[in-house]
């Protein structure tokens, strides 16, 4: 049914084209932003999620003793 739905829709084809090519920009996109980021930036970004605050934390509790 479907099928005979979008064989009816003139200019159809250009739908799956254009799709297929953000798909394919984003991807090279994402792929090349990966590849450029610093090292450093990578590491600091990968610790993030494992510091659970506690940098901060340590900070302010020596900053009260003082």
């Amino acid at each position: 049914m479907e099928q005979k739905i979008l064989s009816g829709v003139e200019g159809i084809n250009i739908y799956g084209i254009v799709s297929i090519s953000i798909f394919f920009g984003f991807f090279t996109g994402m792929l090349i932003w990966a590849f450029l980021r610093k090292q450093s930036y990578l590491t600091k970004m990968s610790a993030l999620p494992l510091d659970g605050g506690e940098v901060n934390s340590n900070k302010k509790i020596q900053s009260e003793k003082l």
